[in-house]
């Protein structure tokens, strides 16, 4: 069975290996593992004449097209294939060196054309019959090559490069900034993120590449002398030739052989120094050529002018510099006509110009509903240097708060401060300062669940969101502060943390009416005809705005507004004021709001208001029905808040966090009260209990 398996699975290997033999054809990665590897065995295998002539007209095509790429490309992420074209081109130049050496040294003595036509063309045309003439020539442009271009290009891409990599945290930071402000989307984000590290891998690239075009010159140029020498070796202890035929034969030879390399060499150098020079110019390299040297009349002018002072100097000739002067002088001119022409069309905006270049006042109106500044020392958390991303960190924030309460927060401006202390940040809500702390990005705050001081070596502080006591510590401590049972956390989930616990308590102030009415508009097709009873019932979107702020202001979800506006439609006949307004939707959230209170055992702890309590804020209820008032006597308002105190503090002391129980119609005014002292507390009306909820009372007032 195994045999049989193994017959069936040659003739399966085959016909694949055909199928990608089928698929070799231009721009298909078989026929380029064929090429590299046919690259491999020239340089091993001798090559007869007519297969070096065609390597090597491939080789000077090749090489012009890529001149005439790097030329007219429009930046150089365009051509992010070209260190990989400079290997491979750099590896196709030497294995036909090392070929053209091969026929050289064995068949040289046979003529010029024993190592092929192109060579013998080329040393023949570049020497014109005088080996001299043809060594000078040869050398100039091997210094050419090798000490102008290679080292410039290589030089310049190594600074890019070194530049490129330099520049990429602000750069980062500078699109995680416009992500969090809105500007651009996740999927902008995302592809100006791909395109900073493919130009970060294309400069480190070209800075490596870069080595590949030095190392082609300085290997053309040994082979060029051992080919001479060699050459002169074999054919005159050998071959038996005079020292002058073989001289003039070699050394025709080998200058063929080094201009044939050295040519494609110089045009993949040129190619390779336009790119890496191309970094900050904008459109094909003639565009952007014609549009800055001939963008303006006065250096037309100004060339102008000098190319006739010297035609008319003696002993320079004069019709070649006469000429140059023409076409200046006439690009100048018609460059002026232009330039004239776009004044006439601009006139219109001549009598008020500082209208078209000064910034719209209107902009200066504009506020950030969240700011978050931050001092110079704190950067690196916005980079994420220090391996925290605070921007990151504020999107999941934004994605916990959308799921959590139905709201989507606004875009979280961060900005750099130079005014704050370096480890200072402020958050700004609506241009006001909400709060502000003090971080050690190096360092880990360390907290005690329980509210006790830490008993490790560091810098004492106050935890900002809870005001619970803290320390930084240092992060080698990390292991052994969790061992004593304290919460670490690192400095971006201290800001974090800090910048959600005030957008909670100010979600109220942030829900504007523009973002009601797109709540309202992104309602599902089916809820749309409620929408039109509540106009019909004359609820305006302001009204459900102040129900909304109502609710947040409490930290009740809004995610459910269909059911939201189900209950102001139920209030809107028969309801009298604000406050039945908001009783008649908290009772239609009454499931949702005993929820989001149960606690880790199942139940709802509860607070109740005892009943002397009830009889005294009843009396103090003044003002029609419609909208009632609570004056109650200073003293006992005192009291009142002692003895809340006084009984939360001891439900925290058994681990529960209860609401507290009222009245309907007490609910809005003993809620005013709390807020003041205790706004986390969440104060319900007895129904807004769901009846299927289960319930303990852990205290009484």
């Amino acid at each position: 069975m195994a045999a049989e398996a193994n017959t069936a699975a040659a003739p399966a290997a085959g016909a694949g290996l055909l199928d990608r033999l089928r698929d070799a054809r231009p721009g298909s990665d078989v026929l380029m593992a064929l090429g590299v590897g046919l690259l491999v065995v020239i340089l091993v295998v001798p090559l007869p004449t007519l297969l070096l002539d065609f390597g090597l007209a491939i080789s000077i095509t090749s090489s012009i097209l890529i001149l005439m790429t790097s030329v007219l490309m429009h930046r150089p992420l365009d051509f992010t294939s070209f260190p990989t074209i400079l290997l491979i081109t750099t590896l196709m130049r030497l294995g036909l060196n090392i070929a053209s050496t091969r026929l050289i040294l064995s068949a040289g003595h046979e003529g010029p054309q024993a190592a092929g036509q192109v060579i013998a063309a080329f040393g023949g045309f570049l020497m014109a019959g005088d080996v001299v003439i043809g060594l000078i020539v040869f050398a100039i442009l091997v210094l050419v090559n090798f000490v102008v271009i290679t080292k410039g290009s290589g030089r310049i891409a190594e600074v890019a490069a070194r530049f490129s990599l330099d520049a990429m945290p602000g750069k980062q930071m500078a699109i995680d900034a416009d992500l969090s402000a809105g500007l651009i989307d996740e999927a902008g984000a995302r592809a100006r993120r791909k395109q900073l590290e493919e130009e970060s891998a294309f400069f480190g690239a070209m800075d490596g590449a870069a080595k590949f075009v030095r190392g082609d010159a300085i290997a053309g140029l040994i082979i060029t002398l051992i080919n001479i020498v060699g050459g002169l070796a074999l054919g005159v202890g050998r071959q038996g030739m005079a020292l002058g035929d073989a001289a003039t034969t070699y050394t025709l030879l080998t200058i063929g052989d080094g201009l044939v390399s050295q040519i494609p060499a110089l045009l993949v150098s040129t190619a390779a120094g336009i790119v890496v020079t191309k970094a900050g110019v904008e459109g094909s390299a003639d565009k952007a050529l014609m549009r800055e040297l001939a963008g303006s009349p006065k250096p037309l002018a100004l060339a102008s002018g000098a190319a006739a002072v010297l035609a008319l100097m003696p002993g320079l000739p004069m019709l070649p510099f006469l000429l140059l002067a023409g076409a200046a002088g006439a690009g100048a001119w018609a460059r002026h006509k232009a330039g004239a022409g776009a004044d006439v069309a601009d006139a219109a905006l001549t009598e008020a110009p500082a209208t078209a270049v000064e910034e719209d006042p209107a902009q200066a109106l504009r506020i950030d509903a969240i700011r978050l500044e931050l001092g110079y020392g704190l950067l690196r958390l916005a980079t994420g240097e220090s391996g925290q991303r605070l921007t990151e960190q504020i999107r999941g924030l934004r994605r916990s708060l959308a799921v959590e309460l139905g709201y989507l927060l606004p875009p979280v401006r961060i900005q750099d401060n130079v005014q704050l202390p370096p480890n200072t940040y402020v958050v700004r809500l609506k241009e006001i300062e909400a709060g502000r702390a003090e971080l050690r990005p190096t360092m880990m705050m360390a907290m005690d669940p329980r509210g006790g001081p830490i008993g490790l070596p560091g810098e004492r502080t106050t935890e900002p969101a809870f005001g619970l006591p803290a320390a930084w510590i240092e992060e080698t401590l990390r292991d052994e502060a969790a061992a004593r049972g304290y919460t670490v956390v690192d400095p971006a989930s201290v800001l974090v943390t800090h910048l959600t616990e005030l957008v909670r308590d100010h979600l109220a102030e942030l829900l504007s009416f523009a973002e009601t009415q797109k709540l309202i508009d992104d309602l599902p097709r089916e809820h749309q005809r409620l929408v039109a009873d509540l106009t019909a019932a004359q609820v305006g979107t302001g009204t459900i705005q102040r129900v909304l702020q109502a609710l947040l202001a409490e930290r009740v979800s809004i995610r459910d507004l269909p059911t939201i506006l189900e209950g102001i439609q139920d209030a809107a006949g028969g309801a009298r004021g604000f406050n039945a307004l908001l009783a008649s939707v908290r009772n239609r959230l009454a499931r949702q709001i005993t929820d989001s209170l149960m606690g880790p055992n199942g139940y709802v702890p509860l607070v109740t208001l005892s009943a002397e309590w009830e009889r005294v804020f009843a009396e103090s209820m003044v003002g029609p029905p419609e909208d009632r008032q609570l004056a109650i006597q200073p003293t006992k308002l005192q009291e009142f808040m002692a003895k809340v105190r006084d009984v939360f503090d001891r439900a925290a002391a058994m681990g529960e966090q209860p609401a507290l129980l009222v009245s309907p119609h007490l609910r809005p005014h003993i809620r005013a009260i709390v807020e003041r002292f205790r706004p986390s507390t969440p104060v319900l009306s007895q129904t807004e209990v769901h009846a299927r909820a289960r319930i303990r009372t852990v205290g009484t007032i």
